[in-house]
């Protein structure tokens, strides 16, 4: 007789290849006149759980909608690595010091994806939602922060994207009509 585990995929998108329902056949038995034992079931219940999972890297973190080529475009943390990384260190409105910011400058990200329009919606996972000028992303190196201190930032501490301004670089930044532009938790953008 045979253990039976169901693998099941990520139902968190679109059907493709990996995540529909598989079978996993495991042994009953270690060896002969053997019970399975913990190490064993475990490993195979491990296998099943990482398995059924997809890479943090592969699961989306970013769509861009509204006037953008091919929108809705989903985006990965990959997909957005592998934009140029730039580095900027500044101070923040809810941080202490100036911590240093890893990621890809928003203009870039737009021009990738051939973004046309004179205002960007940003939306947080947390449903808050600001306008903000394509001109910001223009006139300063603003980033789609994924690092900070390296470390990759997740939900927990504003991630997995955070738009970052160079507030230390402008004194007119300082301001807090821009702090207000500091989208944390960033999931969508709709460009218009």
């Amino acid at each position: 007789m045979a253990l039976a585990v169901w693998q099941v995929g990520s139902n968190t998108g679109p059907r493709r290849p990996g995540n529909e329902c598989q079978l996993a056949a495991f042994p009953e038995r270690d060896g002969p006149g053997e019970r399975m034992n913990g190490a064993t079931l475990t490993a195979a219940l491990l296998a099943v759980i990482v398995t059924a999972l997809p890479a943090a890297a592969d699961r989306p973190v970013l769509t861009l909608t509204g006037a953008v080529r091919d929108a809705p475009v989903v985006l990965t943390r990959s997909d957005l690595k592998a934009l140029a990384q730039h580095e900027l260190v500044t101070s923040t409105s809810v941080t202490d010091g100036a911590p240093l910011f890893k990621g890809f400058l928003m203009r870039d990200l737009l021009s990738e994806h051939g973004a046309t329009g004179d205002t960007v919606v940003a939306l947080a996972l947390n449903d808050y939602r600001m306008e903000i000028p394509v001109s910001d992303f223009e006139d300063f190196d603003v980033i789609g922060a994924l690092y900070q201190d390296g470390r990759a930032l997740s939900p927990r501490d504003k991630g997995p994207v955070w738009i970052v301004y160079p507030r230390d670089d402008h004194a007119e930044l300082q301001d807090i009509r821009y702090d207000t532009r500091w989208v944390w938790q960033l999931s969508t953008l709709h460009i218009e």
